[in-house]
């Protein structure tokens, strides 16, 4: 297949255009991306040379541009999204425009040349869940900008495949972590900050429960819905990883050799959720499931950033 990947310079898109270049030999990738703060050509690096990918910067919104890129793709990926939860409070009106509007630039592209979707949302768009796990038909509930904006897009989706009937699949995963994540999320800020000899800053008492994946699990699923899935479904990617944050931050601290004086207590953010957690069971019907323990997963995270300061000094969102 040749792949139009947007959004493809971002953590999970980038690995995911090199996972589907590295395991099927015969696709191609166009790689659309406007090149944000979380755009980086930088996790580009290991596709330099390779004749079957091609970079095309561009807005999702801006259907001429999705229109030239895309011509002679077979399948959208969309990864393209504003996707920090702390900032869509603070900006709400940019995660609506990406997330709804662009969304709705590239369902009119698909509807028009009928060129088949795959939709990357999250398990925010559920809400918080104090008991049991969010299954595929659970009820949409979102609590931020940011989760409102991707659930808004992801019903824009289900629409234009109820009323065109386009082929069209979503993904909605948990928490992902791994190599190349903005340091502005938890787990790299955490250890960015630690590398530097910083305190790490904890929302709250760190009760919050998050259901984590390794990026590359996450990918892995992306792709099995993309070869096995059914046009018209969506199906939940969790880690079954649930940690709460002070956990997470325990166990960092641990790997660091630091106590738990390391850790800054902050006010805690409006609309916090409290617990994310998915039932798979259909992306297990798939032959889906994570393959890479939390554990292993971190450790090897932490080295990672360790070994790559190059890569994320430039981004660092604190002094």
């Amino acid at each position: 297949m040749r792949l139009f990947i947007t959004g493809g310079a971002g953590f999970i898109g980038s690995h995911f255009a090199k996972m589907a270049l590295r395991e099927h030999k015969e696709d191609r990738v166009v790689i659309f991306d406007k090149l944000t703060y979380a755009g980086n050509l930088d996790n580009l690096r290991d596709l330099a040379g390779d004749p079957r990918y091609t970079f095309a910067k561009g807005d999702i919104c801006d259907f001429s541009a999705v229109e030239k890129s895309a011509k002679g793709c077979d399948y959208i990926v969309n990864f393209a999204a504003e996707t920090h939860v702390d900032r869509s409070i603070q900006s709400a009106g940019e995660f609506v425009r990406t997330d709804v509007l662009g969304m709705h630039a590239l369902l009119e592209y698909s509807r028009k040349t009928e060129t088949p979707m795959l939709h990357i949302s999250t398990d925010e768009v559920y809400g918080s869940i104090k008991s049991g796990s969010f299954t595929e038909e659970s009820p949409f509930q979102p609590n931020s900008p940011y989760s409102a904006s991707k659930a808004g897009g992801e019903l824009l989706v289900r629409a234009y495949e109820k009323t065109y009937g386009l082929k069209t699949k979503v993904t909605r995963s948990s928490n992902n972590y791994g190599p190349n994540q903005h340091p502005e999320k938890l787990i790299p800020n955490f250890i960015t900050r630690l590398i530097m000899k910083k305190k790490v800053p904890l929302y709250g008492k760190g009760q919050n429960v998050r259901d984590w994946i390794h990026v590359l699990d996450n990918c892995a699923g992306i792709d099995a819905v993309l070869r096995k899935g059914k046009p018209g479904e969506a199906y939940n990617l969790g880690g079954g990883s649930e940690r709460s944050n002070i956990d997470i931050t325990r166990t960092l601290l641990k790997l660091f050799g630091r106590g738990e004086d390391w850790i800054e207590y902050v006010t805690d953010r409006p609309g916090h959720d409290f617990r994310y957690s998915l039932g798979c069971a259909k992306a297990n019907a798939l032959g889906w499931k994570p393959a890479i323990p939390f554990g292993e997963g971190l450790r090897s995270t932490v080295e990672w950033y360790r070994e790559n300061e190059w890569w994320w000094k430039q981004l660092i969102p604190h002094p």
